[in-house]
This record gives C-alpha cells, sequence and structure tokens, in this order.
C-alpha cells in the first residue's frame, strides 16, 4: 500500500472512530465532544488539499511507507 491509501485509511478510521464515540445512540457513546475529531479529520484533508502538506504523510514516509500509485488509480495495483 501506498502514502495516500494509508492516509485515506486513517482519515476515515478518525471519522467512524468519533462517530461511534460522540453519536448518543451508539452503544459505544462516551461524550458529543469526540465529534470534534471528525471536524479535526475534515479541517486536515481540507488544508493539505489546498497547502500539500499532511502531517499523517510525513510520518508514514518515515516508517517507510512507499509513495506513488493514488488510491483510485485504475490500472495496476501498486501494493
Amino acid at each position: 500500500m501506498t502514502v495516500e491509501r494509508y492516509i485515506r485509511i486513517l482519515a476515515g478510521f478518525v471519522v467512524m472512530l468519533s462517530l461511534a464515540l460522540g453519536v448518543e445512540g451508539s452503544p459505544l457513546f462516551i461524550n458529543k465532544w469526540f465529534l470534534a475529531l471528525t471536524a479535526f479529520a475534515g479541517f486536515n484533508l481540507f488544508q493539505s488539499g489546498i497547502t500539500g502538506f499532511c502531517p499523517p504523510a510525513f510520518l508514514f514516509r518515515k516508517l517507510g511507507v512507499p509513495e506513488g500509485g493514488g488510491a483510485c488509480a485504475t490500472g495496476k495495483r501498486s501494493d
């Protein structure tokens, strides 16, 4: 897998986790302030789209995750 795919997985996980912990009807509900994680993930995706700077991408690169081949690329798989 590539850095781009890991970033999308991480963002999706943060959104789903914050919804599970922040929505009152959820069996995992703790506090409505967990919904702020959803806003944080959305803001981070928005600013990285504009600026090109994404802190998780920096971390994944340091961990040795390969670059290249976007998550929505067609043709040959890159993982």
